[in-house]
């Protein structure tokens, strides 16, 4: 009798666990395996505007971010994905006072920026916004006299061919009228 009861549950453990395996491993499905998926570009593939365009979904289906993304955003998406911090979000260098011999770098790929100084140390002063250019990278702060330069990482070329911008000119200040060994 206690044998018998014993095959039967043996025989009912085996007739249950391969189907519940089986069941379960067939719902597992990966993504890169769908078939008419198209390809996402990784961040070396982008070489032109073109390329900062995404696929889009699959018709029935709601996009993701990195599939509807276009331009300045799939670019940080794509950077993200591959561990890359393509605006250089960190903070900047607030353990020292910037001096003209060695001031504190502001990396900026566009014409103009803005960095904030809180003075240093850190936080002692209220957040005092700079504007650097690439006429006038070098600018200093007027609470505590740390000094920021902007280091241009962009294109050489704007793509205009010139240099003014139709006629306007940027309004003079103090800085115009310091002599330049002051600086």
């Amino acid at each position: 009798m206690f044998l018998q009861r014993t095959a039967v549950a043996v025989a009912r453990r085996a007739a249950v666990a391969p189907a519940l395996r089986r069941g379960i491993a067939t719902t597992v499905v990966r993504r890169n395996a769908v078939p008419d998926q198209p390809k996402i570009k990784t961040l070396k593939d982008i070489k032109t505007e073109e390329d900062l365009v995404g696929p889009g979904a699959r018709p029935g289906t709601v996009p993701t971010d990195i599939e509807q993304a276009t331009g300045l955003e799939r670019l940080e998406i794509l950077g993200k994905m591959e561990g890359v911090d393509v605006f250089d979000m960190r903070p900047l260098d607030a353990s020292r006072l910037g001096t003209l011999d060695n001031p504190v770098l502001v990396r900026s790929a566009g014409e103009e920026q803005y960095a904030g100084c809180t003075g240093v140390p850190a936080d002692s002063h209220n957040v005092i916004w700079l504007r650097m250019d690439r006429q006038r990278p070098v600018e200093r702060c007027p609470e505590c006299g740390s000094v920021y330069k902007m280091e241009y990482v962009g294109p050489q070329d704007d793509g205009h061919g010139h240099d003014h911008h139709h006629g306007w000119e940027e309004p003079k200040t103090f800085a115009d009228y310091v002599k330049p060994e002051y600086w």
